[in-house]
Formats: structure tokens, sequence, C-alpha cells
């Protein structure tokens, strides 16, 4: 069986739409483009298809009632068009869903409910149970309490993290393009990429930033893609149904082979920027990224930049190249007293609640073959 055939025979599957899907280019919500998706969301429901969709927007949809012009680049300004922004998009689609009869569910999400076993546990426990009762579940990114530090980033990693979330069988990302292309679509000599089955597919590709009210663009997609583990087709809202169906629209990216990552290791390695970086010696970078030990203070002989414990920092080889990343023990500050120490030394001079590792390794991703 075809991977196209797979995604018209999916049991499961998680659809993303991206705010140019939804929203007029005044930033208002475009009812007739929602009604149009859940259109074809709804029917490939009716036809035994479970439907898990990812909904960007809320920012978007926000910019109008606050006499806004165009996204807002302070946090705190897109937190509030967030919050005004996604209870007019829910109403919107509670109101077009029911058109089918359809319960949806709304699931706000951090990334702190990817990484926080009892977290990602409780989502995962959530979305389940919602799929199981009959109802669509809606997800977004709770851009609202969100930081720039500790968050998805936008929502085709988060469709791809909600996939591995739910165990789904495949990824439909709708965007603002019907396909990758080369380079941009609208100059001579361009050409549609159909598949890609690996990075040589994507040697001649340009990849461009996002669009006026976004957050993606063609890097966010693809990564995406590449960490979604299922087959994942890329097109616009248009042509969803036939993407749905299997037809042969947009991109369709093939899975890697191999073991897939969990979903808080995906989301540590792919989704986070490191607040800070700690430089191994030889022996730490050995046991981290071959032996996929904790980090322990020993094997640690400096620290940069400034990090407070629970943060993602990056974890340096002597050469100074990023190898892993993972979410620290310890606040900047303190680590310099630790380093090239034994947790056993720590816990005679310091204390007992020093004789833990720096990072460990549950909470650790490596970034590197070696």
């Amino acid at each position: 069986m075809s991977e196209r055939e797979a995604i018209a025979k999916a049991r499961r599957i998680v659809v993303k739409a991206g705010s140019s899907s939804l929203t007029t280019p005044q930033g208002t919500i475009d009812a007739n483009r929602i009604d149009a998706l859940v259109d074809v969301l709804a029917a490939r429901r009716a036809g035994g298809a479970e439907i898990v969709f990812v909904s960007s927007g809320a920012i978007a949809a926000g910019l109008g009632p606050l006499g806004l012009t165009r996204r807002p680049r302070d946090l705190a300004t897109q937190q509030a068009a967030a919050s005004v922004g996604q209870g007019l998009l829910f109403a919107r689609y509670t109101s077009s869903f029911a058109r089918y009869g359809v319960t949806v569910g709304q699931v706000l999400l951090t990334a702190d409910d990817m990484i926080r076993r009892s977290h990602h546990r409780n989502a995962q426990r959530t979305l389940e149970q919602l799929i199981t009762l009959g109802i669509l579940p809606i997800v977004n990114e709770n851009d609202t309490v969100a930081t720039d530090e500790i968050r998805f980033g936008d929502n085709d990693r988060l469709a791809a993290l909600v996939a591995h979330l739910t165990r789904a069988d495949a990824v439909v990302l709708l965007s603002d393009v019907d396909a990758l292309y080369t380079g941009d679509p609208r100059r001579p000599g361009v050409r549609r990429i159909a598949d890609v089955r690996g990075p040589a597919d994507l040697a001649e590709v340009e990849l461009g930033g996002s669009g006026r009210v976004g957050t993606g663009g063609m890097v966010t997609k693809v990564e995406a893609a590449r960490i979604a583990g299922v087959p994942v087709v890329l097109t616009n809202a248009a042509s969803a149904a036939h993407a749905l169906a299997g037809d042969e629209v947009g991109t369709l990216f093939h899975p890697a082979d191999g073991r897939r990552m969990s979903t808080r290791d995906l989301w540590l390695a792919h989704a986070t920027t490191g607040q800070g970086r700690v430089t191994l010696d030889a022996g730490a970078v050995d046991a981290v990224v071959r032996r996929r030990k904790s980090l322990l203070p020993a094997g640690v002989t400096g620290v940069e930049g400034d990090f407070a414990a629970g943060d993602p920092v990056d974890l340096c080889d002597p050469e100074g190249r990023v190898v892993a990343r993972g979410l620290v023990h310890y606040d900047a500050s303190e680590i310099p007293e630790l380093m090239g120490r034994s947790t056993r030394w720590l816990a005679r001079e310091l204390g007992a609640e020093y004789e833990r590792e720096i990072i460990h390794r549950d909470h650790l991703v490596v970034l590197t073959r070696q």
C-alpha cells in the first residue's frame, strides 16, 4: 500500500490549518473559509476516521477587535490578542461543526504539557477520552500563558507532536500554498516537489519565511514533517478534501525509517531553544551521547548564559559543538561551584540535595550522532 493510500485509509488523522487559511487579510475570522474546511473534516469523520484538528488563528482573530492592523511582535500584545481571539475562533468552530451534529472540545496545550510527565499523561488521556466520547478535539497552543523561552514556536511543530501524543496515522498540514516548491511558486522555472523521502529531495529548495499573520513558514513545515513519524501531506485548504482522499495533491513527506522519538524528546529537540550552554569534557560527551547517561557535575568544564533550574540548555563538546539539549536541575550561577566535582563530594561538602545530576537522562535528548 502506498503512502497516499495509507492516508486515504488512515483511522486517525491530525489536520492542521494555518492562520492564513482561516482569516481575512485584515485579520478577522473568515466564516466562509471555516465552513468550507469544516465541511471537509466532517465528511471524512462521517466516513469513519477520527479527526484531531490543530487550529491556528487565535492571535490573528484577535487583531480586528483590538484595532491592530498586523500581528504584534511583543509577547504581551500577542497574548492579549490570543485571549480575545481564541474565544471568537472556537465559538465559530462550535457553530460550524454543529451543522453536522458534531460536538467539539477545546484543548489548549503548553510546552510544559509535553515535558512534565504528569501533564503529558493528562493531555494524552484527555485527547483519547474526547475521541472515545465522539468529540472532535480542536487543539491550539495556549498563547495566553506561553513564554518566548518555553513554547512550541508554531502550530506545525505542535501538529507533529500531537500526532505522537494521539498515535495518529497521518498528518495533513494546510497552508497558504498548495505544495512545497523549489522556490517562490510565482517565479518562472520553479517546480513543485511531489514527494520528499529524504534530505536529497530538498537539496534545491529555497525555504522562505512566514506570512503576515502566521508564525510558520516552509522551514517549520519541513521540520514538522520530519519529526511527525507518519506520512504528512502539505497543501492548501482548498485541496484538503483531495489530500484526505489520498489524491496526488500537494507534497507528500514519507516517514523516515527508524525508532520514533518520544513526544517529550521531540519537543525538546525541535521546539525549544537552549537558554544557555554547558561545556562537557570528552568523557562526559561519550557518556551522554553514546551511552545515554545523565550529565554529572564531574564532566562539566564550563557554563554560559543566565538560565534557571528547569530551563532547556545546550550541551557542547570541547570544540563548542552542540551535541545534546536537556532540562537543567540547577541555576547557571550554581554550576561553577559544582564543575569537576563528584556527586559524593558535593553531598558531603554542600549537603544531600547536591547529590544529583546536572541533567537527568530522562530530560535529555541527543542532537548529534557519533
